[in-house]
């Protein structure tokens, strides 16, 4: 398996169009996997590291307009306006409206709030624009910093573990997924 993804990655160098475009289509599966994945794609010269970046942004502010989408569009959904159909609705749209900025943008560091807190964007018809460029930012800022520890991390692994750089760069990848669902975990029980 190793040997047939490093395989992949040098057929791929010839074409980087097709390498973005993966990257793209990763950060809709997940963001954080996909970030690190392509800091590895970066330390083996398979991408450049701006057409890297800048892939990451795209996909993932391309997904997280997408989740806007679904909630946009569940709101012209008949029965889906029925559940949230209540006195409190135009309450919740001006409150969300009015702190849309900060509210999306704090979201992309906290685990497990961005679909719900997206797709009720969207339902609420908050505000695209300034969706946009909330997510747009903290992206820049989240994702660059992921970026950056998974290129130092996964240089040393590749430098360091030999036959063994793909477990390693594996089990770093789960250590990024674990920890986010047990800060997600402990923010529900915090409630």
């Amino acid at each position: 398996m190793p040997d047939s993804l490093e395989h992949f990655l040098a057929a791929t160098t010839a074409y980087p169009a097709v390498q973005v475009l993966i990257v793209i289509l990763a950060t809709f599966i997940l963001e954080d996997a996909a970030t690190v994945l392509t800091a590895i794609q970066v330390k083996l010269n398979a991408l450049g590291p701006f057409e890297a970046l800048i892939a990451l942004y795209v996909g993932i502010v391309l997904g997280d307009v997408g989740l806007y989408g679904m909630g946009y569009l569940a709101a012209r959904w008949p029965p889906a306006r029925r559940w949230v159909n209540t006195p409190e609705r135009d309450m919740q749209r001006q409150w969300l409206t009015q702190k849309l900025f900060k509210v999306v943008f704090i979201s992309r560091f906290i685990p497990g709030t961005r679909l719900p807190l997206y797709t009720a964007c969207g339902f609420f018809n908050a505000g695209l624009r300034t969706f946009t460029l909330a997510t747009l930012a903290a992206t820049l800022i989240w994702t660059s910093a992921l970026f950056a520890l998974s290129l130092h991390i996964g240089g040393y692994l590749l430098a360091h573990l030999g036959a063994w750089r793909w477990a390693g760069i594996l089990g770093f990848v789960l250590v990024i997924i674990i920890m986010g669902r047990i800060v997600a975990r402990m923010q529900k029980q915090g409630k």
